[in-house]
């Protein structure tokens, strides 16, 4: 039987972690694929991830030690681009929030964050057409995000339970930076004004927020408002989706403390 070493073993779970399926490291490496998924299955074992009895601790569950400020950012992603499901294939329940792959910073904040939140489980993430969907396994995400629930975020009451609201209190900025990383936008606005007869072109920056949730979108407006941020709604044809940062100071403290994505 031929003895594979930590590298190879550690390569696998690497490429795993990147998106890579258990059929195309085996391939890769030039190992059988069952010793791939053995791998996978003793690393999720020893980090807690399999049913047993030694199962990751929940800060809601059994008080451990929680982030806030990486709780507040992946608060904000998770309203914004996020879901938790349960796949029939799967018996732990997963959040997957998905990144284009045009902001590599933002898919590393994502991932550091989640990690963060969940530190005793492995995050990986899972290529796609132009995006990467960032995960983690947990059975407490329903602890940690009781949001969770059956359709669309839009079709049902959004509310941040008060243990949630404190901890956006506490970190209004990382919860406003998750939302605009998710369903925000730094754009470049510009216009034509004739001066003194000439013609001449302003520009002028703006951030754009957009939810179809009028719950979400109350959340966003409601925390703008707590850290000084002027903002208006804005119309696409009848439907008030888009909160507007475009008045100049606001702008100017979003842009020292925000600023565009990367």
């Amino acid at each position: 039987m031929q003895m594979h070493g930590y590298k190879t073993r550690q390569k696998a779970l690497d490429l795993i972690a990147s998106g890579t399926t258990n059929a195309e490291v085996a391939r890769q490496l030039g190992v059988p694929a069952g010793t791939v998924s053995y791998w996978l299955h003793m690393d999720r074992s020893k980090r807690g991830e399999c049913p047993g009895p030694h199962r990751p601790k929940c800060p809601r569950c059994d008080g451990s030690e929680l982030d806030e400020v990486a709780y507040s950012y992946l608060l904000g992603l998770y309203l914004g681009d996020g879901h938790i499901s349960q796949p029939a294939q799967h018996r732990v329940p997963n959040l997957m929030i998905t990144c284009d792959e045009g902001w590599p910073g933002l898919m590393d904040a994502c991932e550091a964050a989640m990690q963060a939140v969940f530190p005793d489980n492995r995050v990986c993430r899972v290529r796609r057409t132009g995006c990467r969907n960032v995960k983690v396994y947990s059975m407490h995400l329903p602890c940690m995000f009781p949001q969770h629930g059956p359709g669309k975020k839009h079709d049902r009451k959004i509310a941040l339970e008060p243990w949630q609201q404190e901890i956006v209190d506490a970190h209004p900025w990382e919860f406003i930076r998750g939302l605009l990383h998710s369903d925000g936008c730094r754009i470049t606005n510009w216009t034509i004004r004739r001066v003194a007869g000439e013609r001449k072109r302003y520009e002028y920056t703006r951030y754009f927020f957009t939810n179809k949730s009028d719950d979400i979108r109350k959340l966003y407006s409601d925390t703008l408002d707590k850290v000084g941020i002027e903002w208006k709604m804005t119309r696409r044809g009848a439907d008030p989706f888009n909160i507007s940062v475009a008045r100049r100071d606001s702008v100017a403290l979003m842009d020292l403390i925000i600023g565009p994505k990367h």
